[in-house]
Formats: C-alpha cells, structure tokens, sequence
C-alpha cells in the first residue's frame, strides 16, 4: 500500500483441503474483503486528511498532510485471486505461468518494455557472482559500501559511483534479486544479497498457528 502503482495478485492455498464450492465460497469472500479493506483504507486517509486541514493551525501539519496526500495517491491494482493446491505440480505450473502472464502485461508493467543501461545487467551479475562467492556469509548481509568497493574490483564497473548503484539496488528489489530496505533507517545501509535466507527466517518467526504452538509448550 506505500507503493505507488502496485499490482496485487492474491494466492489462496490448501485447495486440497477444500470442496470445489468451498473454493468458489471462499474465494469471492476474500475478493470481497479485500475491496472493503481498499474502501476503508481510502475512507480513512480523507478524514485524516480533513481533520488535517480543518485544524486551527494547519500549518504545524504539513509533513503529515503531504505522507498521507502520498499514500492517497498509491493506487492499488487488485487482480483475481488464484486458488491452487501446493501438493499439485501441475497447479504450481499453472500459478507460475499466471504470474509470467500479468508480469508481461504492458497495461500493468509499462516498464517491461523499458530498455536498461548495460550497466545494470553488469551489476547485476556481478552481484550473483559475489552472492555465490565463498567469502559471503549464508545470511547475505552485506554492507553497502563495502558491496560498492566489491563491485569496483569488476571489469567495466570501476568508475560505479555510490548514486548510480542505489538506482540499480532499486530496480534489482523490486525485481526480487536482492532485498534492500532503504525507507528504514537502522537497514538503510545493508543489502541483503540472499532473499531466500530472509523468507527461511520470516518462516520461522512467523507461521500457521504459532501461537498455538507456543501455548502448548509446559
């Protein structure tokens, strides 16, 4: 929701353990949620907005009129949520080929047709290369300035200034390459070369009935 222009595609697991109807049931629940929460969301951030304005000195407000004038402005595009059963490799092919699909829609990517500098597909795979290299820990974690100073040591990339490899770290995040949470201060200055090792990690802090789990422990 803070990302402008974002395109959801909802994935409800566990057909398996569903009747054909239940699925049809639940998934038009969830559609329906989903569009209630929008609604409420938007709902929301105009009353804020208006008490905002409405306030007897408006002026002290302005940082916060402007962040939700932002969000305000971060349209959300929903798609049609797919069902698919985990234990069915088929319907895992199915799912990928949809998602390979939307990614392809210019309507919902215009960027997808966009041409990039040779530059980000060095870097890029430069940094698959330092990903896999021995010296870097299973967590990924690197520093971004030391990761700069690697890269500078690669053919063609010794003149990479620290700007340009900000803008490559974007586009590399929302591609999924590497994770790297600029917006949050105490992070700001680590990327995360290993996505998969943060999804383990979010596993293992997160999940189905944890607190169940730990309820049960004496």
């Amino acid at each position: 929701m803070r990302v402008p222009n974002s395109v959801v595609l909802p994935v409800g697991t566990h057909v398996d353990c569903c009747q054909e109807q239940e699925v049809a049931e639940k998934t038009r629940d969830i559609m329906a949620r989903i569009t209630a929460m929008l609604a409420e969301r938007k709902s929301n951030l105009a009353h804020f907005i208006d008490n905002l304005e409405g306030s007897e000195e408006p002026k002290f407000y302005v940082d916060q009129w402007e962040r939700l004038k932002e969000m305000e402005s971060c349209a959300l595009t929903i798609l049609n949520l797919v069902a698919v059963n985990c234990t069915d490799h088929h319907a895992i092919r199915k799912l990928q080929a949809t998602i390979l699909k939307h990614v392809r829609n210019e309507e919902l990517f215009p960027e997808v047709v966009r041409v990039l500098p040779p530059v980000y597909r060095q870097v890029e795979a430069a940094i698959a290369d330092i990903a896999e290299s021995e010296e870097v820990a299973d967590h990924g974690m690197m520093d971004l300035q030391y990761l700069l100073s690697k890269l500078s040591q690669h053919k063609n990339l010794a003149s990479l200034s620290r700007e340009l490899l900000q803008d490559i770290l974007r586009y590399l995040h929302r591609i999924g390459l590497i994770v790297w949470y600029e917006e949050i201060k105490h992070l700001e200055s680590t990327v995360f070369l290993q996505p998969t090792f943060l999804i383990t990690m979010f596993k293992l802090l997160v999940r189905h009935q944890l607190v169940q789990q730990l309820e049960s422990i004496s």
